[in-house]
């Protein structure tokens, strides 16, 4: 059994009797430098994190697996913490956990905001990017540090997006003595935090330039950068609709272009994964680019040439297939990736792709659709109906063998 214990930055004193029992009894103690250094000697064995954690962790866990085990953790282990790991690796049942409060706790406490009306994002081994999924109007964000530049990194993200205006409050040493509050704007922040273990907390204020990203899909094509290889904005919400994204689903956009379907099926849900396999070095970067801008830099760019680059990838819960539907081999690997439940989704444009999607429905089944999108233009003096190209979108589910 391995026993998981929150601490807060009171050290010692802000445990309860079971946490420090659990500690004193412990023959080897885990944790980082820091939360080691709040605890009492008690003869235990201490082991301080590595780094890198998460490879080093099964053969630490291993060679102590005869002893009494405790591990530290800051305030709730089981909120963005060592505890979620842990239960990963070893199964719950052999994890006892003692939380403490965590930094959100406390922080909404000295706020007195809701909980349950703020969005919490962590920027701890994370790209600053994944906070753009969360900035909008009116929203109380807190932003879990990972050090005493965190501030100034969130307030010049949210100057570039437009949300200078948002109020800002750092929030150090949350439980200790040493507890502080700074406040300010993102546009006038300058200085780091007063400690390295901190939270940032944002109203988000739009200022006149700011330009809100939607929730659903379709967002506006200028928000993409891309050579005109995108799938237009109607046309890819009908393609989401399609593919029905989940909670914890894994999506291959085959021929991904600006990788548009790949990074508004992550936004759709937080726990969301996508592969954006794309054969044009050059479209790749711009597809890790826009996916950092949109709010989801966690989608695995991977540049190769369908079907072979997909070998040795984790089967996917959907499959889009957004070019190359004409290469042989291409669909056929797709759907045989696919578990019972899976959807697959392709969009043909030319004469070519369009037989192969008509051959694909005979075959495995599935429905056609085809869309047609015209958009007001400007005809002399006057306004027309300028038609795009016409898409035909076949969708099919696999079913149970």
């Amino acid at each position: 059994m391995i026993t998981v214990v929150g601490i807060g930055a009171d050290g010692w004193d802000g445990l309860p009797a079971a946490s420090r029992a659990a500690l004193t009894d412990a023959e080897v103690l885990f944790g980082g430098a820091r939360q080691l250094a709040l605890v009492p000697e008690s003869g235990a064995e201490r082991v301080a994190w590595p780094s890198p954690l998460l490879p080093a962790l099964p053969g630490l866990l291993e060679r102590h697996a005869d002893r009494a085990v405790a591990v530290l953790a800051s305030g709730d282990p089981m909120h963005h913490g060592i505890g979620a790991t842990l239960a990963r690796l070893v199964g719950p049942e052999r994890l006892r956990v003692l939380p403490a409060l965590s930094s959100v706790a406390l922080a909404c406490a000295r706020l007195g905001w809701a909980q349950e009306r703020v969005d919490v994002v962590s920027l701890v081994g994370r790209p600053p990017g994944v906070l753009n999924a969360a900035v909008a109007p009116g929203r109380r964000l807190l932003v879990l540090s990972a050090g005493r530049e965190t501030p100034s990194i969130v307030a010049a993200l949210l100057v570039g997006r437009g949300f200078g205006p948002s109020a800002l409050h750092v929030l150090s040493d949350l439980g200790a003595a040493s507890e502080t509050v700074e406040r300010g704007t993102a546009a006038a922040w300058t200085a780091p935090a007063a400690s390295a273990l901190n939270i940032v907390a944002v109203e988000c204020a739009a200022g006149p330039s700011a330009v809100p990203l939607p929730r659903a899909p379709g967002l506006a094509d200028d928000l993409y950068e891309h050579d005109g290889q995108l799938t237009k904005s109607e046309v890819r919400a009908v393609t989401l609709a399609k593919l029905a994204p989940l909670p914890g689903e894994l999506l291959w956009d085959v021929g991904a272009g600006a990788g548009s379907v790949a990074i508004e099926w992550a936004r759709a849900h937080p726990s969301c994964a996508a592969v954006a396999i794309e054969s044009h070095p050059g479209r790749a970067e711009r597809i890790t680019r826009n996916a950092d801008t949109l709010g989801v830099p966690g989608v695995s760019v991977l540049t190769g040439t369908a079907p072979d680059a997909l070998a040795g990838l984790p089967a996917p819960d959907a499959v889009f297939v957004g070019g190359g539907l004409t290469v042989p081999g291409v669909l056929e690997r797709c759907w045989d990736a696919l578990a019972p439940g899976g959807r697959l989704v392709a969009n043909a444009v030319t004469l070519e792709s369009e037989a192969r999607v008509a051959q694909a429905r005979h075959e495995l089944g599935g429905d056609l659709v085809r869309l047609h999108v015209e958009r007001a233009a400007p005809v002399g003096g006057f306004t027309g109906w300028r038609p795009a190209m016409p898409v035909t979108v076949w969708t099919a589910r696999k079913a149970a063998p």
